[in-house]
């Protein structure tokens, strides 16, 4: 029993619901049940036209005339066939049908009774016209009523009790009346449509198709709880990111789900269908303008060339990779040391991307030896380089391997690159390289600074190009897959600081960017990246609980665990000497930055990775204080009693 519903009541239902599910009505009998309806509705103007008075009729006058009536109009009905649709599911469409059919039929059967009393065809077609206008009243109400009745009466046994879920509609306008109409005509997704959300003033407070629109600014959480209301589903077509990010923050910081209607060019035939609506992503959250790359100079900088990707087994050197596919190209060689990782991602190239040559190579970017070899034998042209050691917590424990990988990594694909006269050398770093707190930003810091070093080389062609942006969404990296993973544990999800902040961007983003800046940059500038505004961490999970259908500090907890070692409470994406200037993407901008020596920088570098071996974790960190003056360590474990001390760098030859 459901609720308080009598069980032989749920029963019947129960079984009405199958009835339904197991048979329709076959057209055929469609057709012969709205020709009975015909027939019978004709004798019936004949009765209502002589006033009840069953004397006055000649009924078999009246059989005959209604058996022509019938076939004039079983004659449109075939032409129109308003019974071919599934009368449980009848819409606007079916009774526009019917009335063509009806009113057509109509047409001709006035024209015929015209001509055969003009021409005197028999008595037999001297049908009178108010006969004929009774009738098609009637059977259009008959046949209207019995294709409401049938729909009506599936919708109520469909719909189990409790299971209705109330929603409303953020847009007001075409799309959001489509959406409405196929909410209506589809039951079995039993959404219940409260009302309309629209910021138009002029139809605030009034009725569309009889429910009401309001303003959104007005809502309140009382009245979604009062009226139980969980769902919005977004049904704008025409609306800037900006703006739809904002009504999804707005609909996600009320407490509720958000489904969006998909583009038009992405119906089904060119019909919209309920179970095309997707729930909203993290990243519709983010609301940043589509990013308009510059197809033709990035189209003539691949063209036929050979391009070597490291780390293109990780989030973003795959997605550059995915990128790149997009364009003419001789070969793709992906280079990654993660079997598994490169073993699926191949497998997903061969399935998506078959046209484009690869070559797939396991190997360890910091072998000179191995990579020397591969350069030889592909004889790559440009190089993106995505391989390095990215997670903070984790680098802070090992320092020694974050300078190995990457610095050492980065030392030796740059001078391959001088050795081979690579075109161009494209290097992904980070917004920790700036100012850093923490051993990865500082060895990402000290990359930077080798291929400033390397593009300032006496008779260098290679033009290296540094991109520097913030976090990625969905990144392996990324902050997101742990909230994801702790709440679908069921939490806490962990927040280090109530005020930390970060900046975010898509995968798609960061790499579409890094392949404009890669093929606007001509040699030793650091492109940074418009990240939009930086995102409060706290805010983040708990859109993200929202997202997953859960209530914050409610269904799943929120809990503080306080600063990292190395983690900075908010990220900077220029340095304090650094300012920008402009390029002809918005979204890309140059950093000027200050004037250092080169060679001195790229000899000590050398020095570290010669003797770090052999060095304990403080002797590598004050190596690196000593190349990056800028970098102050928050981990407690490198300022500590001996935090003032200092070493002897000794310059090392390239």
């Amino acid at each position: 029993m459901s609720g308080n519903i009598p069980e032989w009541i749920d029963a019947f239902f129960e079984w009405a619901r199958g009835q339904f599910k197991k048979h329709s009505l076959p057209r055929w009998l469609v057709f012969l049940n709205d020709g009975a309806a015909i027939f019978l509705a004709f004798l019936f103007a004949y009765i209502l036209r002589f006033n009840f008075d069953l004397q006055a009729i000649d009924f078999g006058m009246a059989v005959n005339q209604a058996l022509i009536v019938l076939g004039i109009y079983g004659l449109m009905e075939l032409l129109f066939k308003p019974f071919a649709g599934l009368i449980r599911h009848t819409t606007i469409r079916d009774i526009y049908n019917v009335f063509v059919a009806t009113t057509a039929s109509l047409a001709v059967l006035v024209l015929l009774v015209t001509i055969g009393r003009t021409y005197g065809w028999g008595e037999i077609l001297n049908i009178p016209v108010s006969i004929i206008v009774i009738h098609y009243i009637t059977v259009n109400a008959l046949l209207f009523f019995a294709r409401v009745l049938i729909k009506m009466t599936y919708e109520l046994v469909s719909l189990k009790p409790g299971e209705r879920k109330n929603v409303v509609i953020f847009g007001a306008g075409t799309m959001g009346v489509i959406v409405r109409r196929v909410i209506q005509s589809d039951t079995r997704n039993q959404y219940h449509i409260v009302a309309f959300l629209d910021n138009n003033r002029k139809i605030q407070g009034k009725s569309l198709e009889g429910i009401p629109v309001l303003d959104p600014k007005k809502l309140k959480k009382k009245t979604l709880e009062k009226g139980d209301i969980a769902t919005m589903i977004f049904a704008i077509r025409d609306v800037s990111p900006v703006d739809k990010s904002d009504i999804f923050r707005f609909a996600v910081d009320m407490g509720l789900e958000v489904l969006e209607v998909p583009p038009v060019n992405t119906w089904l035939n060119g019909t919209f269908q309920l179970d095309q609506l997707k729930k909203i992503r993290l990243e519709d959250l983010l609301g940043r303008e589509p990013i308009q790359m510059n197809m033709k100079m990035i189209e003539r900088g691949l063209r036929n060339k050979t391009i070597m990707v490291t780390g293109s087994a990780g989030s973003i050197g795959s997605e550059i990779v995915r990128q790149l596919t997009r364009f003419n190209i001789k070969k793709l060689i992906l280079v990654d040391n993660a079997e598994t990782p490169m073993f699926h991602f191949i497998n997903e190239l061969k399935q998506h991307f078959t046209t484009t040559p690869v070559v797939p190579i396991l190997a360890d970017v910091t072998d000179q030896v191995k990579m020397d070899r591969i350069f030889d034998e592909q004889r790559p042209e440009i190089l993106f380089h995505a391989a390095a050691y990215k997670h903070v917590p984790l680098m802070e424990e090992n320092p020694h391997e974050a300078v190995r990988v990457n610095v050492g990594g980065t030392v030796v694909l740059t001078k391959l690159a001088l050795k081979y006269g690579l075109v161009k050398f494209v290097m992904v770093s980070t917004d920790k390289a700036v100012n850093p707190t923490n051993v990865m930003g500082a060895s990402k810091r000290m990359c930077e600074m080798i291929l400033q070093a390397r593009s300032a080389t006496p008779g260098n062609t290679t033009q290296f190009v540094i991109t520097r942006f913030g976090n990625v969404l969905g990144s392996s990296g990324s902050v997101i897959p742990t909230f994801r993973k702790q709440i679908e544990e069921g939490g806490p999800v962990t927040v280090t600081h109530p005020e930390i902040t970060r900046y975010f961007m898509t995968i798609s983003e960061a790499c579409q960017l890094v392949l404009e800046a890669g093929f606007m940059g001509m040699g030793g500038e650091i492109f940074v990246f418009d990240m939009g505004k930086p995102v409060k961490i706290l805010d983040l999970a708990r859109q993200m609980i929202r997202l997953s259908g859960y209530v914050p500090d409610r269904d799943i907890r929120i809990e503080f665990v306080g600063l990292r070692p190395g983690e900075k409470l908010y990220e900077e994406l220029l340095a304090e000497k650094e300012k920008t200037m402009p390029t002809y993407n918005p979204k890309v901008k140059v950093a000027e930055v200050a004037w250092i020596d080169y060679q001195m920088i790229l000899s000590k570098i050398h020095m570290l990775l010669y003797t770090s071996p052999g060095l304990s974790e403080l002797e590598v960190i004050r190596h690196i204080q000593e190349i990056i003056p800028e970098y102050h360590s928050t981990n407690e474990r490198f300022n500590g009693k001996n935090g003032d001390a200092s070493v002897e760098v000794k310059s090392y030859p390239d």
